[in-house]
């Protein structure tokens, strides 16, 4: 979830996997943190946009940057599922996949510049980069079947309870509610995004 060197667990399990999950916005603490400093500097709001995109980018060593780009290829190939699949699984980034990371990282940059003004706007800054990995959540969320057998998501599918999925959504809208209203936005603005996020991922699971 981030290039910080932390000791490993020493077994990896279905109860261990199902922890991690439930505690990935935790884990990307540190880079939600650097983000929310860029607020604090005096640099233009636009290069502070593309300079939080950059920290995340360093911070996971572009990790999800890759996945994205594997995911809109696979999507973008074929009707064929077994095709998309070994789509994904390759590590070469075809059209779809790389007008996905200008747009994606693109729209980041904007709407990280959009608030990051003063120690407020970092507060809304950093809640952002923690709650996307509630994400995680719901794609081990019970109920919800692995890609493929054998695939490198088994240890981790069916294990977080829906509860808990449920109860971490509504602790990040309820968190960046407060966080937008205290930098002179309306409140519903943090819930909205969390609520388009939570949709995003919900279809893309179902798809």
């Amino acid at each position: 979830l981030t290039a910080i060197p932390t000791a490993p667990p020493r077994a990896v399990d279905r109860r261990v996997a199902g922890l991690a999950m439930m505690l990935a916005p935790l884990a990307v603490l540190p880079l939600g943190l650097a983000v929310g400093a860029v607020a604090l500097t005096g640099l233009p709001e636009l290069v502070k946009g593309l300079l939080a995109v950059g920290i995340l980018a360093i911070g996971t060593r572009a990790f999800h940057l890759d996945g994205l780009a594997d995911t809109v290829d696979g999507l973008a190939a074929s009707h064929d599922r077994e095709r998309s699949l070994a789509i994904m699984k390759t590590g070469d980034v075809g059209p779809a996949g790389a007008v996905a990371l200008i747009l994606v990282i693109g729209l980041q940059a904007v709407g990280f510049a959009y608030v990051l003004h003063g120690w407020r706007g970092g507060v809304v800054g950093m809640l952002a980069v923690i709650g996307s990995r509630v994400a995680l959540a719901n794609c081990c969320a019970k109920g919800i079947p692995g890609a493929r057998p054998g695939g490198l998501g088994d240890t981790y599918t069916q294990t977080v309870p829906v509860i808990v999925t449920t109860a971490s959504w509504t602790l990040v809208a309820g968190a960046l509610a407060a966080a937008t209203h205290g930098i002179g936005l309306e409140w519903w603005r943090g819930p909205l995004a969390v609520a388009v996020a939570g949709l995003s991922v919900g279809l893309l699971l179902v798809h």
